[in-house]
């Protein structure tokens, strides 16, 4: 089957958009239309922030499936630490710490035992999934409620983009922040040459010096931090609670997102807002009603741009070459 060539790709990405802006003339007025965009960005959040965390695993060669159950745990053990407490904050650190315990779990499965990575990951989520829903417990709130948007001054009232970019919570400014300080890790410094070598071809990385195991162990649970701070934004800033299950498979779809993007920080971005701007506009068409067609279809936009997606590009696009293989030191 002929790959897609980058061109190629972001002609797809150009086309799926300009539908969904297409779709956007619906929304009837300018403010509509920038909360939706404003929305858009919210709501790639986790997506991106999970796609960081499967590219530097998947970049070093360690497939991680279980972002959906680390996004999950995070996010519980976010708002339990949070409500507890009365600090985001410190709600924000136990989510990340959390995300790292289970990249670290992820890395003794995958690393050192040298399972399956696969199924490592699948004994992640059915953790998750089954941990939380047994010690949910109701009644518990956010003292003073979740993250509130931090408006910039002077940007924030720039037409048009000034309230999309610069007037959000914080952890959607640090998944801003994470996409170019990552992009920028892989391509300019020895830890991200030493990555890739590591995912491309880790005998010869080995032969060179280079820990192979123990850089993959260590990017699993790097990894798993940038998971945890997507299940924050989740329970802290995006809707102030804890509800079972609540991920609603966005650790599924940031894989989707992952290969979208090519394995780069940047082209997942640019994934995760095209998927962001998929749901914030069926949110919209919904609360709208200005199409005649049942609510369930206007519902299924997001997840059929899902199929899509994995339909032309997944299996077409070329992942790093030794992803999945265990390595053991000749």
């Amino acid at each position: 089957m002929r790959s897609l060539s980058r061109t190629q790709t972001w002609c797809l990405a150009l086309g799926l958009g300009g539908l969904l802006i297409w779709a956007m003339a619906f929304v009837s007025d300018g403010q509509k239309t920038t909360a939706v965009l404003a929305s858009t960005v919210r709501l790639s959040t986790p997506l991106v922030l999970g796609a960081l965390c499967g590219l530097i695993g998947e970049r070093t060669g360690v497939v991680n499936i279980g972002i959906e159950g680390q996004m999950l745990a995070a996010a519980f053990a976010g708002f339990l630490v949070a409500s507890a407490s009365g600090s985001l904050v410190v709600g924000v650190a136990a989510a990340v710490l959390i995300g790292m315990a289970a990249g670290s779990f992820l890395g003794w499965c995958a690393v050192t035992l040298q399972l399956d990575q696969i199924i490592a990951g699948t004994v992640i989520n059915i953790l998750a999934l089954g941990a939380t829903t047994f010690f949910y417990r109701q009644g518990r709130t956010l003292r003073g409620g979740a993250f509130h948007s931090i408006r910039v001054p002077f940007l924030a009232d720039i037409p048009a983009i000034g309230k999309v970019v610069f007037d959000n919570p914080p952890i959607t400014y640090l998944a801003v922040v994470a996409v170019f300080v990552t992009h920028f890790m892989l391509n300019r410094t020895r830890w991200g040459l030493r990555t890739r070598a590591v995912g491309e071809h880790p005998s010869a990385a080995d032969t060179v010096g280079i820990g192979v195991q123990l850089l993959r162990y260590q990017n699993v649970v790097i990894a798993g931090g940038l998971a945890g701070l997507a299940g924050a934004f989740l329970s802290l800033e995006s809707v102030g609670s804890f509800e079972r299950g609540m991920t609603n498979g966005r650790g599924f779809v940031a894989l989707a997102v992952m290969i979208f993007g090519r394995w780069t920080p940047i082209g997942a971005w640019g994934g995760a807002l095209l998927f962001g701007l998929a749901n914030a506009l069926q949110n919209q068409l919904q609360l709208d009603g200005t199409l005649k067609i049942p609510p369930q279809f206007i519902g299924m936009l997001p997840y059929v741009l899902t199929i899509v997606v994995l339909a032309g590009l997944a299996g077409r696009s070329r992942a790093p070459a030794a992803v999945g293989q265990p390595y053991n030191k000749e």
